[in-house]
């Protein structure tokens, strides 16, 4: 019996270890190029998940990655969403010099642009849990507790991904989106956090698809212009305690 509760408590430890993830802040990098490099890890590893299914002799262990990114203006509309909640058409959309792209993540149409956040873990869920909404409430645990930090309480919207600050009031207002893609439990895509981020843009589309609330940003809800530098440390760092992780720099670094 002792040789099995020592067996047992051995596997338990080995679950709470700590996990590497390997992390860039690359700056600022168009839409396009963003989604290329997190496409290209996103099938690496799904890729050695099967060799280690199918040839467990060719076997290694996966590597989990988050990027941190702000993008030139972009809409992206989700693989659920429609495309009659962008409001304006190409010619506008060339004049605004905004970006636009249709993706493979989940969720509807969102703005991407300077003085945001955008997170994306490309993570193997068989390192922590199997559960994708699961890995959602972990992300926006992430930014509610970075957003605790700045003395706002910020929530959820039942039914709704993403944080959101006084919801169930008239006065509800949207400040993170989210929308992953998944497959073989490895995930791509990631939150979209406003902070210091000009709103005129959200009025050309339908944000999220959602017609009734509002979005808002950091920056606004404080009066003041935030340092990123600062956020990014704080979502860093919510990041490692709420996955029990620790950032490690990446060895395959993102190149232009």
């Amino acid at each position: 019996m002792a040789i099995v509760l020592a067996f047992w408590s051995t596997m338990d430890l080995a679950k709470e270890k700590m996990r590497n993830v390997h992390f860039q802040d690359v700056g600022t990098v168009r839409y396009g190029a963003a989604w290329d490099y997190q496409t290209e890890l996103f099938t690496a590893t799904v890729d050695q998940k099967l060799i280690n299914r199918k040839t467990p002799e060719q076997a290694k262990e996966t590597t989990d990655h988050l990027i941190l990114v702000e993008h030139p203006p972009v809409f992206t509309l989700g693989k659920s969403g429609k495309e009659d909640h962008l409001l304006i058409d190409e010619k506008k959309l060339a004049i605004e010099g905004i970006e636009y792209y249709p993706v493979n993540r989940g969720g509807d149409i969102t703005y991407h642009g300077p003085g945001q956040i955008v997170g994306y873990p490309i993570l193997d869920l068989d390192h922590y849990f199997t559960d994708i909404h699961k890995y959602l409430r972990y992300l926006e645990d992430v930014i509610i507790s970075t957003m605790g930090d700045y003395g706002l309480k910020a929530g959820r919207s039942e039914g709704e991904t993403g944080v959101w600050l006084d919801e169930g009031t008239p006065f509800a207002r949207k400040i993170c989106a989210m929308g992953v893609k998944a497959s073989r439990w490895t995930t791509m895509h990631g939150f979209a956090f406003n902070v210091n981020t000009d709103l005129k843009h959200f009025d050309f589309i339908v944000p999220c698809g959602i017609t009734d609330k509002a979005v808002t940003s950091l920056h606004i809800e404080l009066g003041r212009t935030l340092d990123l530098e600062e956020v990014k440390d704080k979502i860093k760092y919510y990041f490692q305690r709420q996955f029990n992780c620790k950032l490690v720099p990446a060895t395959i670094p993102y190149t232009p």
